[in-house]
C-alpha cells in the first residue's frame, strides 16, 4: 500500500535535486569557461593546462595547415588550439610555393596568422603595355591604378586602369593654360608625380620651370579640372599633401611654415607651425607630424605633431643640435592608442598613449614603451599601412617592432647595387628592387619570393583583389608594363 512521503523527506528530496542541479550548472559553466579561456586535458601528462589559440587564414584561401608536422582538420580560413611554446607551422596548396613559419606563442593568447600569401610556383610574366621610354611611375594606394611618365618635359601622363583583367590606357594631357610659361621659348619644364590622394583620384605634380616651381593637383578623371594651386592662392610651396580625398584641402610648407590650403574657399590658414624643415601627414585623422628648430637662445631640434583643429602643435621632444645622425618622427592610431615613433640615428623609440593636449601641452600623455637599435643610421621611419609595425630602414637592413606581439625583427635583403627605399604591398608584405629583381618578404623578414626582372627605380603594386602584380621593367627595345598573376585561375 503506498504511502504518501512525508513533507520532510520531499523536503530532503527537492534539496538533493536541486543540489544535484547546481553542482551540474555550475561543472557545465566551468568546463565552457575554462574551455573558452583555452585550457584543454593533456592526454600525455592527465593535467589541466591552458592552451593558446591560432587563427590561420591565406590569400588564395584554401591552403592545407600543419602544425609541427601534423595536418590540421580543416583548410584556410580556420583555428585551432594548441599548447603555449614554439611551433612550426606550415600552409600550402597545389600550384603555390610552401609557406611557413616559426611561432613562439604564451597561454590564453590569440595570435593571428590571416597574413599568409601564397605565391605561385610557376610565375609567368604578361606584358600590357609598351612605352618607348619611362622617367617615372606612381601606383595609386587602391592599387587600382598606376600613372606612367614617358618623358619629363612634357606634361602628358598615361593612367593605367588595373582594376580589371584588361589593363587600359589613357593619355593624360594638362592643358597649357594650367601651367606657368607653357609658350615661352627657351625655358626647360620638368613634370614630377609625387603623390596620390587617399581616394586614388588626384595627383599632386611638381611642376619646375626654368629656375622656378609650382604644384599643380591633377584631376585624372577630369584633366581639364586639374589645378595649379601655386597660381590660384599665390603662395610659394616646399613640399605639400593631401588632406582628405575632396582634391581641395591640402597642408603645406610655405616659407618654412605650415600652414593649410583650400582651394574652394581660396583661403591660407594661419601658420600652425614655423621653422619646419620636414612634415609629414598621418591621413586618417589629419596628424601632421614634423620635424624643425626651436626659437630658444641655444638652438634645438623638436620633433612634434599637429592635429587638425588644435589652437597649437606639441613639441614631442627636443634634441640637441650637436646630435649625430638624421632625425626621424612618424606617428600612427592601432587599436584605440595613438602611437609616435622616433628615432635619432640609430635608436628608435616608440611611444604609446594619447596625443598630447595642446592646452596644457602636456607631453606625459605619451610613455616610452619600447626602444631598439638598427645597425646604421636610420634613413626611414615609417608605420605599417594599418599601424601595426612600427619600419625602420638603413641601406638594405631593416627592422621592424610589431606592436601588438612587442617583438622584433630585422634582416638584410641580398645583392650589390645601392638600395631603394622599401615599399609595402599589402598590409603585412614589403617589396625591394634591389638588383633588378622584384622581391617580396613579410615584414619581418620572413618568406622571401623573387617574382621577376624590373627596372630599378620605378614602382610596383598589387592590384586591390590580389590577383594581379605590377611592375616596369626595361627590354632592348622599350619599357614594358609587366604583370604577374598571383592568384591562379
Amino acid at each position: 500500500m503506498y504511502h504518501q512521503p512525508s513533507k520532510r523527506k520531499r523536503l530532503i528530496n527537492l534539496i538533493a535535486v536541486y543540489t544535484i542541479m547546481t553542482i551540474a550548472v555550475v561543472s557545465i559553466v566551468t568546463v565552457i569557461v575554462l574551455f573558452m579561456l583555452g585550457f584543454r586535458l593533456n592526454a600525455n601528462g592527465g593535467n589541466l593546462e591552458q592552451y593558446a589559440f591560432l587563427q590561420f587564414s591565406s590569400t588564395p584561401s584554401g591552403a592545407t595547415v600543419t602544425v609541427d608536422g601534423a595536418v590540421i582538420g580543416s583548410k584556410t580560413p580556420n583555428k585551432i588550439s594548441i599548447p603555449a611554446g614554439k611551433h612550426e607551422i606550415m600552409m600550402w596548396r597545389d600550384g603555390y610555393e610552401t609557406w611557413h613559419k616559426t611561432v613562439d606563442i604564451k597561454a590564453g593568447t590569440l595570435t593571428w596568422l590571416n597574413y599568409t600569401l601564397l605565391v605561385p610556383k610557376n610565375l609567368s610574366v604578361e606584358v600590357v603595355a609598351h612605352y618607348p621610354s619611362i622617367y617615372a611611375t606612381l601606383a595609386s594606394p587602391t592599387g587600382n591604378s598606376m600613372l606612367v611618365v614617358e618623358k619629363s618635359d612634357t606634361p602628358t601622363f598615361n593612367l593605367v586602369d588595373l582594376g580589371s583583367d584588361t589593363a587600359k590606357n589613357t593619355k593624360l594631357v594638362i592643358p597649357t593654360n594650367l601651367y606657368s610659361e607653357s609658350t615661352t621659348v627657351g625655358v626647360s619644364h620638368t613634370f614630377q608625380i609625387s603623390k596620390w590622394d587617399d581616394g586614388g583620384r588626384y595627383v599632386l605634380i611638381r611642376h619646375i620651370y626654368g629656375a622656378q616651381d609650382e604644384w599643380l593637383a591633377l584631376d585624372t578623371q577630369s584633366v581639364a579640372s586639374t589645378k595649379n594651386i601655386t597660381r590660384l592662392l599665390d603662395v610659394s610651396i616646399s613640399d605639400i599633401v593631401f588632406s582628405g580625398t575632396s582634391g581641395n584641402v591640402f597642408y603645406a610648407l610655405v616659407s618654412s611654415d605650415i600652414r593649410k590650403l583650400d582651394l574652394s574657399a581660396g583661403t591660407i590658414s594661419k601658420t600652425f607651425v614655423n621653422n619646419v624643415s620636414s612634415f609629414d601627414i598621418y591621413s586618417d585623422l589629419n596628424v601632421i607630424t614634423y620635424i624643425g628648430m626651436n626659437t630658444d637662445s641655444v638652438p634645438k631640434q623638436v620633433v612634434g605633431i599637429y592635429r587638425d583643429g588644435d589652437d597649437k602643435s606639441s613639441v614631442i621632444r627636443t634634441i640637441p643640435v650637436s646630435q649625430t645622425g638624421p632625425v626621424h618622427i612618424a606617428t600612427t592610431h592601432y587599436f584605440n592608442q595613438d602611437y609616435v615613433a622616433i628615432s635619432e640615428g640609430k635608436k628608435v623609440d616608440i611611444l604609446s598613449g594619447s596625443y598630447p593636449n595642446t592646452t596644457s601641452d602636456n607631453t606625459t600623455s605619451l610613455k616610452n614603451i619600447a626602444s631598439f637599435n638598427t645597425t646604421e643610421d636610420v634613413q626611414k621611419l615609417t608605420f605599417s599601412p594599418i599601424g601595426e609595425y612600427v619600419f625602420a630602414q638603413s641601406g638594405a637592413y631593416f627592422a621592424s617592432y610589431d606592436l601588438e606581439y612587442q617583438k622584433l625583427a630585422s634582416t638584410t635583403i641580398d645583392g650589390t647595387t645601392a638600395m631603394s627605399q622599401l615599399k609595402w604591398l599589402d598590409k603585412n608584405y614589403v617589396w625591394s628592387d634591389r638588383d633588378g629583381k622584384l622581391t617580396i618578404r613579410e615584414f619581418d623578414g620572413a618568406n622571401v619570393h623573387t617574382i621577376n626582372a624590373v627596372t630599378i627605380g620605378q614602382d610596383a603594386t598589387l592590384t586591390h583583389n590580389g590577383r594581379y602584380l605590377y611592375s616596369i621593367n626595361k627590354t632592348v627595345a622599350d619599357y614594358q608594363l609587366q604583370r604577374v598573376r598571383m592568384i591562379l585561375p
